[in-house]
């Protein structure tokens, strides 16, 4: 079991593949924590993280079983992206079984502050926001976009950025420099306002 705590991710999974078991409670004990805490993070509900925590790892038990997966060098991100896909569909169905009409109501439920965190125009805002950074995120050098991805998209450390990148960290911590200032460049330049209500 030490030598398989030494290994990397990517040993541990060509290992779990052929068979060893124990590999992939490597990985598991190795990640739990941060997936966990992560689906946590966004869904703010224990038994739902709980679910949606299993629910990555079958996912990504199954995905190796059958020779699927073709991350090399980056576990962590790619099962931190299986939990945020799953996280997403789970607000979407979510959203579906909880749909509600506003037209059999005298009272606006959307808009009543007292009922919501916000109005949907702070909604459709903070959307709006959002969508702009998406678009200014797409035009930046595919090195400079990476690392703010695997910053704010996945919580990886600037270290971990390094390592996955293959770069030194005062490289990854600059490339996150100059994303920002080509994105505060970009947003005057287009008359974008940038900040969530």
């Amino acid at each position: 079991m030490n030598t398989l705590k030494k290994m990397t991710d990517e040993e541990l999974v060509v290992l779990y593949a052929e068979g060893n078991n124990a590999a992939f409670d490597v990985l598991l004990n190795r990640h739990k924590s941060n997936i966990h805490s992560y689906i946590y993070f966004i869904v703010r509900n224990r038994d739902l993280a709980e679910d949606i925590f299993q629910e990555t790892f079958v996912k990504a038990i199954v995905t190796i079983k059958q020779g699927r997966y073709t991350e090399n060098g980056k576990f962590k991100a790619w099962i931190t992206r299986i939990a945020h896909n799953l996280i997403i569909d789970n607000f979407r169905q979510e959203r579906s079984e909880n749909t509600i009409s506003n037209d059999d109501v005298e009272v606006d439920l959307f808009n009543n502050m007292k009922l919501c965190d916000g109005t949907v125009e702070d909604h459709l805002v903070n959307h709006q926001v959002l969508s702009d950074v998406k678009k200014l995120v797409q035009h930046l050098p595919d090195n400079q976009r990476e690392v703010l991805e695997m910053r704010y998209y996945q919580d990886l450390s600037f270290k971990e950025i390094a390592d996955i990148t293959g770069v030194s960290i005062n490289t990854a911590l600059g490339r996150m420099r100059y994303a920002i200032l080509n994105m505060r460049r970009m947003a005057n330049e287009n008359r974008m306002e940038l900040s969530l209500a």
